[in-house]
């Protein structure tokens, strides 16, 4: 073998000897190419890494390379937020992403429950002391006792108001009431009075409303099931109404001070609004009427397992009312403008005269 062919044969082993599939620093596939000294993607003196088996000093690298001016780095992922809702633009905030359906729905639901909660263990401890079921029965059917244990209802207001807390820039509780609607902002006493009196109006016909769908659906139970409903005053009101005037008094002052406010707090100023939002004025209303009056009717399901019949009529005949005068709240208050003025008083005020209204036929009748 001659000098020349010797040389080739040296150069052939040792293309062969870097013929690298990868890079060792950047791991960029390396091309078939003969005698290939530097990586074309990184630069790299792949052949300086062969023979020292050591990385290359910077005067051993691609010269034609640009060096790189500025640090490499994965730039930090931008995650979407709302923007918060500043002080002037709590009233007039149609135009923001508020909380969405399962929110809107999930949190009323489990202010509910938290309020039952606390509720029970507050039986449960008044029980543990008194140990008698007479007692116990005649402390839970006592006017002031159940006017006492509505303070309860609170949590509807303090839940909500806590929560909404993070769509403001400014989250005092005063601005949380104003974005459910709880407020008097930009209403002058004119103005005031006007909602006041919108409210008195619609709590008469909500009571005009509630009693035609309940002699409606009683006539049509009646056709259909062939039964015959009896509505005894005493059975249905004597054991909840307050005995005497102060009481009733009391009675109706909490029902319009604090039933009213916090339910429509609850599901008028937080449920509703959300849903309205997510799903329109239409499916929102709906919604909160519907949830509204089975939350009210969860004592009914006790018939169930009892008598499934009497269920169906007992659920027939208290649904349908409760749809009815949530519809006409709902109807309110996007009626208003989302403001709950009108509709506290109107909630409040339809209460007291149901229960006024009871009183009135358990002591005639």
């Amino acid at each position: 073998m001659n000098d020349k062919e010797l040389h080739n044969n040296n150069e052939d082993q040792e293309s062969v000897e870097l013929d690298w599939e990868f890079c060792p620093i950047c791991g960029h596939k390396i091309p078939k190419i003969q005698n290939l000294k530097f990586c074309t993607k990184c630069g790299t003196n792949i052949k300086y890494i062969k023979d020292y088996k050591k990385l290359p000093t910077t005067q051993s690298q691609n010269p034609y390379k640009s060096p790189v001016l500025y640090p490499q780095y994965q730039p930090t992922p931008i995650y979407y937020v709302p923007p918060k809702i500043s002080d002037e633009e709590l009233i007039n905030n149609k135009d923001h992403k508020l909380w969405g359906p399962s929110i809107s729905i999930g949190l009323p639901l489990g202010a509910f429950l938290l309020m039952n909660f606390i509720l029970g263990g507050f039986l449960a401890f008044i029980t543990f002391f008194t140990q008698d079921m007479d007692d116990l029965l005649e402390l839970l059917s006592n006017s002031y006792f159940i006017s006492i244990i509505s303070i309860f209802e609170l949590i509807f207001i303090i839940v909500p108001v806590i929560y909404i807390r993070k769509y403001l820039k400014n989250p005092t509780i005063k601005n949380s009431l104003i974005l459910l609607g709880f407020t008097s902002r930009n209403y002058d006493r004119k103005r005031i009075t006007k909602e006041i009196l919108i409210g008195l109006g619609f709590a008469v016909i909500g009571v005009i409303l509630v009693v035609s769908v309940s002699i409606f659906i009683e006539v049509i139970i009646e056709i259909f099931f062939r039964v015959e409903i009896v509505q005894d005053s005493t059975e249905l009101t004597g054991d909840i109404l307050p005995p005497d005037i102060p009481s009733l008094i009391i009675f109706c002052i909490v029902m319009i001070l604090l039933i009213g406010t916090s339910e429509e707090i609850l599901f008028r100023g937080f449920m509703q609004k959300g849903l309205v939002r997510s799903l329109g004025s239409k499916w929102g209303i709906i919604i909160t009427a519907f949830l509204f009056a089975m939350i009210h009717l969860i004592g009914i399901l006790f018939f169930a397992l009892e008598d499934p019949f009497l269920f169906i009529i007992s659920f027939l005949l208290a649904f349908l009312p409760y749809f009815a005068i949530s519809l006409m709240l709902g109807l309110l208050y996007h009626w208003r403008e989302e403001n709950l003025i009108a509709n506290v008083i109107c909630h409040g005020v339809y209460n007291t005269l149901t229960i006024i209204l009871a009183y009135i036929l358990y002591i005639v009748f």
